[in-house]
Formats: structure tokens, C-alpha cells, sequence
């Protein structure tokens, strides 16, 4: 008995790991709270980070629904959780959540759009200066980082996949790739202030290590006066056996 309630907590377990478990996703309520967004986005995906949650639109042409997931720590599937969902038709109208069929599982949630072609926008906490996300839509895709914020420097900040280019419009950062080949998006950004931080920090340890350096440089001067001034280091030029002479009893 004990054996088989072990076996089966056991597999509770490993079905929780491997995402068999999973959340449900976002509530009708979550995907129903208002938002505001920019619908003048001129690539196919388009993020705007916000510190602690960002933005997404993306167009869609030609398509009937979208599957939204992220990856937890195991590398495996689970639902995107979105907040305040909207659609934006090609007239200009714009509807909410009650607009979409949505369903749920444990490795996504999936929209059912209102109309083939249009944008989608929702909303999604963001966790740190970071941002991952899978590409839902291909082609161009754009990213906008918070006032005040940088991916310039590699050892602050990372961007996949390559191939992108940057500009400064009013203030923030625009990352924009022309044609997106990978299955994720990947920002890892810094604030200006980290820069000064770090630059700081780095500017100490070359003037620790250089004073370390001329300290020890210094003690070892010092250790090689001493011994000169014993005699440790006093060398004879004449200390030559053939010049002196055999030792006392060793005449020729």
C-alpha cells in the first residue's frame, strides 16, 4: 500500500515537472481589463517595453488563429499569460477580448481571431530588465526599450538573433530586425545609470590592481636593498680558482 502511494505521488510529481499540470492561462476577467494601444506600428510584430510589463500588436494577414506560449524553466510549453486582449480591424475598429474564441490548455492558449487580417494586441508582466518571447508572426519585427535604456554595451546586455539595427526616436532605444528567422526574440537590456555603475566599478579595480602592482613592485625593491646591503647579492668578479691559487696544502 505504502509502495503504491509513493508510486503515485511519484508520477504527481513528474507530471508537474514536465508541464502535464500546467496553469490553465489567463482568466476571461484578465483577458477583458482595458488597455491602451499603439496601433501605428509599421512592422509585423512590435513590442514595447515598459519595465514591468510590456506591449505587443502584431498583424495578421491571411490567418485564423494564433497560439500563444512561453517556455518555463524545463524548456517546456505553457500559456502565455496575456492580459487585456484586443483586435484592431482594417477599418480602424476596435473590439475586446469578447471579439475572440479562446481556448485553453496546459501548453497554450489559443485565439481564434475575428477576422483574418487585422492586428492583435495584448499585454504581459514583464519580469526584470528582460524580455523572451516566441515569434507568433514572421517577417519584421520591432522592439522598443523604456526611456533611459540601452543594449550598446554585450557584457550589460544581450539581443538574439542577430542581424538587427538600432535607433534612438524621442528618447528610447528601437531594435528592428528586417526579416526574423528564429523561433524566439530575445532583449536583454541595461539602464544608463548601470553603465556609469560599471564603468565606475571597473575604473577601481584597474587602480586597486595597479596599486596592488606597485606595492608588491616596491616590497620586493625593498627585499633586494637589504640583501644587497648583507651581501647576499655581493658577487666577487675575481672568485676564480685559477687566479687564487689551489687551497692551503695543495701546492703545485
Amino acid at each position: 500500500m505504502n509502495r503504491r502511494l509513493l508510486a503515485l505521488l511519484g508520477l504527481g510529481v513528474v507530471l508537474v515537472l514536465t508541464g502535464c499540470l500546467g496553469g490553465s492561462g489567463p482568466s476571461d476577467a484578465q483577458l477583458s481589463e482595458d488597455a491602451t494601444y499603439d496601433w501605428n506600428t509599421t512592422a509585423n510584430g512590435t513590442i514595447q517595453l515598459g519595465g514591468d510589463s510590456y506591449t505587443a500588436v502584431y498583424e495578421v494577414a491571411n490567418t485564423s488563429a494564433l497560439n500563444l506560449y512561453q517556455r518555463d524553466m524545463f524548456n517546456n510549453r505553457e500559456p502565455l499569460p496575456i492580459r487585456a486582449l484586443q483586435f484592431r480591424y482594417p477599418n480602424g475598429t476596435v473590439a475586446n477580448a469578447s471579439a475572440f474564441d479562446v481556448s485553453r490548455n496546459a501548453e497554450r492558449i489559443r485565439l481564434e481571431l475575428p477576422d483574418r487580417t487585422g492586428k492583435v494586441a495584448y499585454t504581459v508582466e514583464q519580469n526584470g530588465k528582460a524580455v523572451r518571447t516566441a515569434t507568433f508572426v514572421d517577417d519584421s519585427y520591432e522592439v522598443v526599450l523604456p526611456p533611459k535604456t540601452d543594449v550598446g554595451v554585450p557584457i550589460l546586455s544581450n539581443v538574439a538573433p542577430g542581424g538587427y539595427e538600432t535607433e534612438t526616436i524621442d528618447g528610447r532605444v528601437h531594435i528592428t530586425w528586417d526579416d526574423v528567422d528564429s523561433d524566439q526574440l530575445v532583449v536583454e537590456y541595461y539602464l544608463e545609470r548601470d553603465l556609469w555603475l560599471f564603468g565606475g566599478l571597473f575604473a577601481l579595480l584597474v587602480i586597486i590592481g595597479l596599486g596592488g602592482g606597485l606595492y608588491y613592485w616596491l616590497q620586493i625593491r625593498s627585499l633586494q636593498n637589504r640583501r644587497e646591503e648583507v651581501g647576499l647579492d655581493v658577487e666577487d668578479e675575481d672568485d676564480d680558482l685559477g687566479d687564487r691559487g689551489p687551497p692551503p696544502g695543495m701546492g703545485r
